[in-house]
């Protein structure tokens, strides 16, 4: 797969952005584990443009982190692409629209996966910022707004007109949020739609290496990305491309060696945030680090509503002498499924 001058190998994986998530110190985790190419938690181009220091914050990169892309939403068309102008100076390798995301603060008010209710307006904003950016520009959106308008076959068609070069397609609606089964049929129908010549990113439910290479193998995508299912379990991307190259499967780390994971992934949040924030944008990781571990349900309490980090790390070294080599049978992903 190949994003303009960007080579990326036969079955890339990507990491998929998440809002408070997708931070610096998962990131670097994910890219320990093998994730082709990552991107910025979402920012705001209204909070972007005014220097808002969270957004202003989010365009991090660092050189480990490469190739990266950063990931902007909005609704008006000017203030879109003046947060594209100031993305490309923070020299990422892509520009990445968000027309996908379906929390109701943002697509109802036409930003996110809300331009899926307004096609021409979509069009025009990927026009202009494509225009406005000397880098590749890429896009991320969901099959359609609802049931009754899964137009995704004819909204590839046009956003590569607009001169995108790739398209990730989360195999839900707007309306579907997070429920329900993602429709691969509709994905695997726009790669293989003659008149695309774009790579296709295929996203959704992608929990296991068994499913990616069925993906890969059932509807030809170029690429998979992954979201929810990292989170406390960021190996998944080593497991999926070991068992892409040897059809074998590795086993779950220890409780140990998440330990080990979950401590490195700790210090790097407490050096990129200020306390408690990296606190407590641990707190989702850790739950999902240690699902699985029998009788752990007041351990998990404390974990989760402690603000000292000495007390923080004690406690993971405890869970580490307490659990050693144990290994759940299932650790499901955040949110189960992504």
């Amino acid at each position: 797969m190949k994003i303009r001058d960007l080579e990326l190998g036969e079955y890339p994986l990507f990491l998929a952005p998440m809002e408070d998530i997708t931070d610096p110190s998962f990131r670097y985790i994910c890219k320990k584990f093998g994730a082709d190419v990552m991107y910025t938690e979402f920012i705001s181009s209204d909070g972007l443009i005014r220097n808002g220091r969270k957004s202003v914050k989010k365009l991090d990169i660092f050189d480990y982190e490469r190739p990266i892309g950063i990931q902007l939403y909005g609704h008006i068309i000017e203030s879109m692409v003046e947060a594209t102008h100031i993305a490309v100076e923070s020299s990422p390798e892509l520009i990445d629209i968000n027309y996908g995301c379906p929390v109701r603060k943002i697509a109802n008010r036409g930003a996110g996966a809300g331009m899926l209710a307004n096609i021409p307006l979509m069009m025009e904003m990927t026009k202009e910022i494509v225009n406005a950016s000397s880098l590749p520009v890429t896009v991320k959106t969901r099959l359609g707004w609802d049931d009754s308008s899964k137009n995704i076959v004819s909204v590839a068609e046009q956003l590569q007109d607009c001169g995108i070069e790739a398209l990730t397609i989360h195999g839900r609606t707007r309306a579907q949020m997070y429920k329900g089964v993602a429709d691969w049929s509709l994905i695997g129908e726009v790669k293989n739609n003659p008149k695309m010549n774009i790579p296709i990113i295929g996203n959704g439910d992608v929990t296991s290496p068994e499913i990616a290479k069925e993906m890969f193998s059932r509807y030809g995508v170029d690429g998979i990305m992954i979201g929810r299912a990292a989170v406390g379990k960021p190996w998944l991307f080593k497991h999926i491309k070991h068992y892409l190259e040897t059809n074998e499967i590795l086993p779950e780390p220890t409780a140990s060696e998440k330990v080990d994971i979950a401590i490195e992934q700790f210090t790097k949040s407490l050096e990129w945030k200020e306390q408690p924030v990296g606190i407590f944008e641990m707190r989702r990781h850790f739950s999902n680090y240690f699902k699985g571990l029998p009788h752990f349900k007041e351990t998990r309490l404390k974990l989760l509503t402690s603000l000292d980090t000495e007390e923080i790390y004690g406690m993971l070294e405890s869970i580490k002498k307490k659990y050693g080599d144990f290994r759940p049978e299932v650790s499901e992903g955040f949110w189960d499924k992504t």
